[in-house]
């Protein structure tokens, strides 16, 4: 089947089989490794990425479902400074100074529900609304005070970063995680 999305900005068409997972679309096809596998029955959140705004878990949809939409992932969030060099999202940037990265490997779904938690409750969210919005996002290394202090830290620098700064998501697009 015949899949039209745009990843990260670029209008992709790609020809899947009807049963390809989101996650193996983007990590398989298109080489998008951020993206990561880590449960494969959606209960870690390692796989989140933002379609048409929204944080879903990528394994738990299917290509064909998404034909259409805009899908950001990890990679997707960086922007280029105006010397061309790599600027990190102010989510991605208050991960590493605030250490949330841990070992690692739950950071691309961390920073996605990140963005998710300030786009429905705004750069003043809390840092128990934070730990709570987090259900269904595993941390392995249960590093998870560090994460809140990132996402806390990340909404507030959202809040006050200049316009088109806040990610590549639609500001209206605040919707709900989708766990699965």
């Amino acid at each position: 089947m015949q899949t039209r999305l745009t990843i990260n900005g670029e209008a992709q068409t790609r020809e899947v089989a009807p049963a390809t997972l989101l996650v193996d679309l983007l990590r398989d096809e298109l080489g998008l490794t951020g993206t990561h596998i880590g449960c494969d029955t959606s209960q870690c959140g390692a796989c989140n990425v933002l379609i048409d705004g929204k944080a879903v878990k990528s394994c738990t949809i299917l290509a064909v479902q998404v034909d259409g939409a805009a899908v950001t992932t990890i990679e997707g969030l960086a922007t280029k400074d105006q010397d061309g060099g790599d600027m990190l999202h102010p989510m991605q940037a208050a991960f590493r100074e605030h250490h949330g990265l841990q070992c690692g490997f739950c950071t691309p779904g961390m920073v996605m529900a990140g963005l998710e938690i300030v786009r429905r409750h705004g750069p003043a969210v809390s840092a128990e609304t934070i730990a709570h919005d987090l259900e269904g996002n595993l941390c392995r290394c249960t590093g998870y005070m560090n994460i809140v202090k990132a996402i806390e830290a990340g909404a507030r620098a959202m809040g006050s970063a200049p316009t088109g700064a806040i990610g590549s998501a639609p500001s209206g697009a605040i919707g709900e995680t989708v766990h699965a």
